[in-house]
């Protein structure tokens, strides 16, 4: 039974699938859904930096998400957070807010000609404090 979830989005088709997911899940037991946006921020600059760009874009990107998420009859609650590791923001706010399940939406990548899992989806399952779901959408989702 998961109470709290964590979804990690980046604006991709992706994002839109594990957010129906997400809202799937969270129906069978009432609970709480979180979607998260990490703004990577460069080490040349502080964390608190006001990446007006980028924060715009994220703004962006989690109101498409409620968007998505009330289309499924589910309210969720949207964050924005900057970060200088994505992978390292999501394992701490998953501690940090005491949440149940991460759920990450997975494209296909190709790294070296290979199938790759990217940096941030082996971090998140070596270091999570709660269970991990992968969604890994098929086809031309997952580009």
């Amino acid at each position: 039974m998961f109470r709290k979830i964590l979804v990690p989005v980046i604006g991709s088709q992706v994002d839109e699938e594990v957010i129906k997911l997400a809202c799937r899940l969270a129906k069978q037991d009432k609970s709480e859904i979180h979607a998260l946006h990490i703004i990577t921020v460069k080490r040349d600059l502080p964390l608190d930096a006001e990446i007006q760009p980028e924060i715009q874009k994220a703004e962006n990107i989690l109101s498409h998400i409620e968007t998505v998420a009330e289309k499924e009859k589910y309210k969720i609650d949207t964050d924005l957070l900057q970060a200088r590791q994505a992978e390292q923001a999501i394992v701490d706010e998953a501690a940090k807010q005491g949440f149940d399940l991460i759920l990450i939406g997975l494209g296909y990548k190709r790294r070296f000609g290979e199938f790759s899992l990217g940096d941030v989806v082996p971090y998140v399952l070596k270091n999570a404090p709660c269970p991990v779901i992968i969604y890994q959408c098929p086809g031309e989702l997952a580009v």
